[in-house]
């Protein structure tokens, strides 16, 4: 079956993690994703661990199904090749620092004058505009600036970093979002536009209720460990084998735990009748329910209580995410082979769509592995023209 971004042709200048994750997302949905790499060295990723016979499995992760072309931007004649690659491009992306495209004379504005269909996204630490535009940023920087760092971990405890690069993820997601509705709009007027989106911008976006509950408290939030600012009962508790998760939405559900195990004195306790009460009073229903859960093992909690369809769960390592049988049959972990590493697993699509899927159907590239079916076969040169780019450094 078609893939839904079949056709549309994807310049990617990206690096490390935000962009690439982005292009990667549509390749996944079908899109053709050339990479523009610096001849000799390429995307710093390459040097990021783990890695396998000496191929990085960190850029394996987010640079699956692309094609590899070098290319010295900064000389006049990749610039050359690379306006011809333009011309048959549907979408640029890049997450260079504000101003370096500019100093290439290969940004937005200058070339949209001849490419007035060209989407161009851009993806950096804090957007093209404001006072922090010039500064660069690494995801752990923007998790401290973003506030996620001031309501994660236990209360009192040290600065606890969100175990993903939280801002980069989000920035890669909402520049997918950004290219696909700029996608759309050109389908209606045939006008390109520019893109613009901001780690900063796209981690202050997923904070979810911790910014309503400052704005109406006029206090912070701080970190609650593994509970829920404004649900209760809804956290990890210590099971007698490990830890379990319950989450009680409603106090339907709180009714239904209370009778199962036999508490039913919670129920019209006046301190806990409503999910407003136990909110207020969790520090004095916290240690009732950790002597409760203390008694049977994480298993047998999520047996019973799914069969009351009270909603639990593990709290499981990696050998079991990757392993689980929901995550198999929703094939989230997939193989893909590469002549370097063999065959290793990355993790699938995420987007299901019943008449166009998307899929993984090739490894990350190795550096340059494109150049020349790209050129002789995009740009129509010889083999021996491009012979001649490589000895003279331009790609």
């Amino acid at each position: 079956m078609a893939s839904p971004l079949n056709g549309i042709k994807v310049l990617d200048l990206t690096r490390v993690l935000a962009g690439p994750y982005a292009t990667m997302l549509l390749g996944d949905l079908g899109a053709e994703v050339i990479k523009i790499e610096q001849p000799g060295t390429g995307d710093e990723s390459r040097n990021f661990g783990p890695f396998k016979n000496g191929f990085s499995l960190y850029f394996m992760s987010v640079n699956r199904g692309k094609q590899s072309v070098t290319l010295n931007l900064k000389s006049e004649r990749g610039q050359s090749i690379f306006k011809q690659l333009l011309q048959q491009t549907d979408v640029l992306v890049e997450n260079f620092r504000p101003g370096t495209m500019e100093k290439l004379g290969l940004d937005y504005d200058t070339l949209k004058a001849e490419h007035p269909s060209l989407i161009y996204a851009a993806c950096s630490g804090f957007g093209q505009t404001g006072p922090y535009a010039q500064q660069g940023a690494y995801d752990m920087i923007i998790q401290g600036m973003g506030g996620i760092i001031s309501i994660t971990g236990e209360p009192d405890g040290p600065p606890v970093r969100v175990g993903t690069s939280i801002s980069d993820i989000t920035a890669a997601l909402f520049t997918t979002i950004g290219i696909l509705s700029a996608l759309h709009h050109r389908n209606l007027t045939g006008r390109g536009q520019f893109v613009d989106v901001a780690m900063l911008d796209s981690l202050v976006a997923v904070l979810e209720n911790a910014v309503v509950r400052y704005f109406a408290t006029g206090e912070a939030p701080k970190p609650l460990g593994a509970r829920h600012p404004a649900i209760t009962p809804f956290e990890a508790f210590a099971s007698a084998d490990g830890h379990v998760i319950i989450a009680l939405g409603n106090d339907t559900l709180w009714t239904k735990f209370c009778e199962h195990v036999d508490r039913k004195e919670l129920i019209t306790d006046e301190r806990f009748q409503t999910n407003a009460d136990r909110t207020e009073n969790h520090s004095q229903l916290f240690p009732i329910l950790s002597e409760i859960m203390s008694q049977r093992t994480t298993d047998n909690w999520i047996d019973a209580l799914g069969e009351i369809g009270v909603p639990c769960g593990p709290i499981n390592t990696m050998d079991k995410v990757v392993t689980h049988p929901q995550v198999q049959a929703r094939e989230m972990i997939t193989r893909v082979a590469h002549q370097i590493t063999g065959e290793v697993e990355v993790p699938g699509v995420p987007i299901k769509l019943s008449e166009t899927p998307g899929s993984v159907d090739a490894p990350a590239p190795s550096l340059g592995e494109h150049t020349t079916d790209v050129l002789t076969g995009v740009l129509k040169m010889t083999p021996d023209e491009v012979e001649q780019l490589r000895q003279d450094g331009i790609v």
